[in-house]
C-alpha cells in the first residue's frame, strides 16, 4: 500500500495555526505534520516533505537576521531549495512574503506615499480576483470580488514570472502562484475562534491600524461575512491544494 503523501506546516506563532489549511490537506490525502518553529522545532529539508505550507505570523522578513527568530533565515533558504527543486509550497501572509523573498521580489513595509505614514491592512476587505489563466480554474464559483481577512502591515513585489490572482485596493499583491508555489497575503485559513484568538493577541495592533472601535468593528463583520467565507475559502484551499498535490 502506497503511503500517504507529507504535507510540513510551518508554524511562527501559537496564535497562528494552521486552521482549516489542515483540513483541505487531509482532505486531499496528505498526512500532516505542524512544526511550531517558535517552540524551537528544526525547520525541514526538502526531502523531508511532499507539500510545505508556511503559516503567517507577527515578524517579517526585516527579521531575518534577528535572533530572536532564528528560525526564518533557515526557512528562507529552504523556500529557495524548493523554488528550485519545484516542490509545491503554500504561503499565507509572512508565508508569502517569505517565498516572494526567497523568490528575489523586495517585501517592505506599506506607506502612503505623501507623508510615508505605515498603512496597516487589518480586518475585513475585498480582493479582487485578477487570474485570467489556467489558475482562474482556483476561482470557478466565485464572485469577481470576494470579502477576506487581512491582518498585515508589509507588502511585497510581484515576484519575477509569477502570474498575479488577487488585489485590493489597499495591497495590489494579495495573491500569486511561481511554479509550484502559491503565495496568498490574506487569511484564508481563519475561522471565528481564530479571529477572537488574534483580536486578544494583537489587540494594540488593532487599535493602532482601526483605533479605539476597530476590534468591535472586526467582530461584527466577521459574524457577517464569516459563513460565505467559509464556503468559498474551502473551495479555495482545495483547489489550490489540488493544484499542488498534482505537481
Amino acid at each position: 500500500m502506497t503511503p500517504p503523501k507529507k504535507a510540513i506546516v510551518l508554524q511562527h506563532a501559537p496564535h497562528e495555526g494552521p486552521g482549516r489549511v489542515q483540513g483541505a490537506l487531509e482532505r486531499a490525502g496528505f498526512s500532516v505534520e505542524v512544526r511550531q518553529l517558535f517552540a524551537n522545532s528544526r525547520v525541514p529539508y526538502p526531502e523531508d516533505f511532499d507539500l510545505l505550507v508556511v503559516m503567517g505570523g507577527p515578524m517579517g522578513v526585516g527579521d531575518v537576521e534577528d535572533p530572536s527568530y532564528p528560525f526564518l533565515k533557515p526557512e528562507v533558504l529552504l523556500l529557495k531549495e524548493c523554488l528550485s527543486q519545484q516542490k509545491p509550497v503554500l504561503g499565507i501572509c509572512l508565508g508569502a512574503q517569505l517565498l516572494a523573498h526567497a523568490a528575489g521580489a523586495r517585501v517592505f513595509a506599506m506607506s502612503t506615499e505623501e507623508e510615508r505614514r505605515p498603512i496597516r491592512e487589518v480586518g475585513w476587505g475585498a480582493v479582487h480576483l485578477v487570474a485570467n489563466g489556467a489558475s482562474a480554474t482556483i476561482f470557478e464559483g466565485s464572485h469577481a470580488a470576494e470579502v477576506v481577512l487581512h491582518w498585515h502591515g508589509d507588502t511585497f513585489e510581484l515576484p519575477e514570472g509569477a502570474e498575479l490572482l488577487a488585489s485590493s485596493l489597499t495591497c495590489e499583491h494579495q495573491m500569486f502562484r511561481l511554479g509550484n508555489t502559491f503565495g496568498l497575503q490574506f487569511h484564508i485559513e481563519v475561522d471565528s475562534e481564530d479571529v477572537e484568538r488574534w483580536l486578544d493577541e494583537d489587540a494594540e495592533y488593532v487599535k493602532g491600524a482601526l483605533g479605539p472601535s476597530g476590534a468591535a468593528r472586526i467582530r461584527r463583520d466577521t459574524e457577517r461575512f464569516m459563513p460565505a467565507f467559509r464556503t468559498f475559502g474551502d473551495r479555495w484551499l482545495d483547489a489550490i491544494i489540488g493544484e499542488l498535490s498534482a505537481c
